[in-house]
């Protein structure tokens, strides 16, 4: 860890709301129970489930992130799932590796789940209750040992209400909840995450530009 206390595994600031993510982090980084970690657009969701993921035993094996907004539904199984040679037309030759098996060892953060297609959802909640995977055109079970965190910014109860979301992968991924303070709850951190951006600029640019007071 740095010595420096406002910077927790790249997490800035000190204030109480992100001093009790920090702390919670610490807690829960060895657990084996999935996350959902929630926030506003820009709140940094991915930073703490990087941090999380360092913080824990699995740091020395991969961290795999998936937008799942960023993938066409037509190739949403095959890139999470990975295909047998064969199995489709245009698959390679000696078949692929979906995502979800490059995270063996480490962690899966799924990032926007809210997004996630409500016929590729099976499939992960039978992940998340027997860690196996099966490619897409294969019987062949593979088992993961993974760890799971999830990230969104919408309501997935209110989704769930809605059957746009299922009840039984949102009660499977929300174990633990990690709600990432916006900066109106945090406005002390201001200055911190002020001066910090500035040094970014100036390393990037090679400005000089005096620090925010």
């Amino acid at each position: 860890l740095s010595k420096d206390t406002s910077y927790f595994e790249g997490i800035i600031g000190t204030s109480p709301a992100i001093s009790e993510v920090q702390r919670m982090i610490r807690r829960i980084a060895d657990s084996p129970t999935p996350v959902l970690i929630t926030g506003e657009t820009g709140t940094g969701k991915e930073l703490i489930a990087r941090a999380i993921h360092e913080q824990s035993r699995r740091s020395k094996y991969p961290f795999v992130a998936i937008n799942c907004s960023s993938i066409p539904d037509n190739l949403f199984e095959s890139e999470l799932f990975g295909y047998e040679e064969g199995s489709f037309t245009g698959a390679k030759k000696g078949g692929k590796i979906g995502k979800i098996e490059m995270a063996q060892g480490g962690t899966l953060f799924l990032d926007e789940i809210g997004e996630m297609p409500l016929f590729a959802q099976p499939k992960l909640l039978r992940i998340l209750q027997e860690y196996e995977l099966e490619r897409v055109g294969s019987n062949k079970k593979i088992h993961l040992d993974i760890r799971v965190i999830a990230a969104t910014n919408r309501d997935l109860g209110e989704m769930v209400t809605e059957k746009t979301f299922r009840g039984d992968l949102y009660y499977r991924i929300n174990v633990i909840e990690i709600a990432i303070p916006c900066l109106e709850e945090r406005r002390d951190d201001i200055p911190l995450l002020a001066n910090h951006f500035l040094k970014q600029a100036n390393l990037k640019y090679g400005t000089e530009t005096v620090s925010y007071t």
